[in-house]
């Protein structure tokens, strides 16, 4: 019975998601109150809700400070420079300026931001690709596998799988550094072969696919639109170095673990505003500016910890992992972390992040458990692919259409030319993790 309500509502949560006509926020809360209530469990749902939130709320209380403090850096023009370095240093030749696209893009997606991340180094760069002839997909690619392999703690997918099974963001991470620098290496490495090729063909005088541009029929976008992009009032050059230091410090600090890392991003923020805008108008300002993408994360992660509160709590979770345990052999289940990090990046283009980090990852850990397999390895094996390097193309997220449009490519064209590239880093990932023991039981 447990088991059978408990599918039910993760299916209800998926259809509810993926179909949108109900927001995550109220599927989360409201699909386990009334699988709670059809397993008898109605009148301990405000304890297991409670214990869900009282889970979550340091990884959520992260997310909106690291949210704030890497918005008011940036409002202060700590990337500024970095930006502006890439464009001298890429000079005119296609392979530096590929490897330079994949490592503006990297930079810049510091701040866990894949919108910010398109908005910045697309439009500095596409002007250099029109210049020189270069096919505008692979400016979209090399942006795309840059950001998607960067995953870091404080980025969605990492916090989602960390609020799924109520571990700390750096707990997940932390381990996965030398796959994620195997990682890089490879987007590198392709980008430079990419730009090689593209040298090739503009010598040999090949003309692009029509594939490669379509500035007529693709959407005009411009950083200007998004809604945090810096203004020069709120620049603070003279501190550049000050803020890159605070910066820096406080990603060691969090990555290393030496405080929980809401308390870093917290300490943070407040020297971030202290320094920068000791004006409390400015301050508010700054603050504002960006809590409603602050606000809308934190509301997710705390309705997921209702959520999982709500299904753990009354023994949903336990049940369909030992139901399907049941009908796995034990020679396939060992494996399970390897098939999960296989399929993990295809299956961004069929789960969003939500649904699948909130719906089905806990099942999967669960169901690593009855082989012996600690959830982490599972969630760490979904980090690999699922809505990180499956994001840039997926229909279900924002910024694939944000990339195609900025690159002004068709989505199709971007999907088809960056789909095996960024599956490929996937897999060399997944074989990186196997070789350093991060899948390990």
């Amino acid at each position: 019975m447990l088991a059978l309500v408990g599918a039910l509502a993760i299916v209800a949560l998926l259809a509810a998601i993926l179909s949108n006509r109900v927001s995550p926020l109220a599927a989360l809360i409201l699909v386990p109150v009334v699988a709670a209530m059809a397993v008898g469990a109605g009148p301990l749902i405000p304890t297991h809700i409670l214990e869900g939130i009282s889970k979550i709320a340091p990884v959520a209380g992260m997310f909106v400070f690291a949210i704030l403090f890497f918005g008011i850096m940036t409002d202060a023009g700590v990337l500024a420079p970095l930006v502006g370095l890439t464009l001298r240093l890429v000079g005119r030749k296609p392979a530096r300026i590929t490897v330079g696209t994949a490592a503006l893009a990297l930079l810049i997606h510091l701040d866990g931001s894949g919108a910010v991340c398109f908005l910045v180094t697309i439009p500095a760069l596409r002007p250099l690709y029109d210049e020189l002839g270069m096919d505008r997909r692979i400016l979209a690619c090399t942006a795309s596998m840059a950001a998607g392999v960067n995953f870091l703690p404080w980025t969605g997918p990492t916090l989602r799988a960390a609020a799924a099974l109520k571990v700390t963001p750096s707990e997940l991470f932390t381990p996965m550094l030398p796959t994620q620098i195997v990682g890089l290496a490879f987007v590198f490495a392709a980008s430079w072969w990419l730009g090689r090729r593209e040298e090739r063909r503009i010598a040999n005088g090949t003309p692009l696919p029509a594939a490669a541009g379509n500035p007529e029929g693709a959407p005009s976008l411009s950083p200007a639109s998004e809604d945090h992009a810096p203004v020069a009032d709120v620049r603070r050059p003279r501190l550049l170095w000050l803020n890159a230091a605070l910066t820096l410090l406080t990603i060691a600090v969090m990555v290393t673990g030496t405080v929980e890392p809401v308390i870093a991003f917290m300490i943070g923020t407040a020297l971030a505003l202290a320094i920068n805008y000791p004006d409390a108008a400015q301050q508010r300002a700054r603050i504002e500016s960006h809590s409603k993408a602050a606000l809308l994360m934190a509301s997710v992660l705390l309705a997921a910890g209702a959520f999982t509160g709500i299904m753990n709590g009354t023994g949903m979770i336990a049940a369909m992992a030992q139901s399907v345990a049941d009908h796995i052999p034990p020679g396939v289940g060992r494996h399970l972390p390897v098939m999960v990090g296989a399929v993990a990046m295809p299956l961004s283009m069929m789960f969003d992040p939500d649904s699948f980090y909130f719906g089905i990852m806990p099942i999967l850990a669960h169901l690593a458990g009855t082989f012996g397999i600690e959830g982490t390895a599972v969630a760490r094996a979904a980090l690999l692919g699922q809505m990180t390097t499956g994001f840039p193309v997926s229909p279900l997220t924002p910024a694939t259409f944000l990339v195609a449009g900025l690159s002004g490519i068709e989505l199709s064209a971007h999907q088809r030319f960056s789909f095996l590239w960024l599956y490929a880093a996937s897999l060399v990932m997944l074989v990186a993790a196997l070789v350093f023991g991060v899948l390990a039981p």
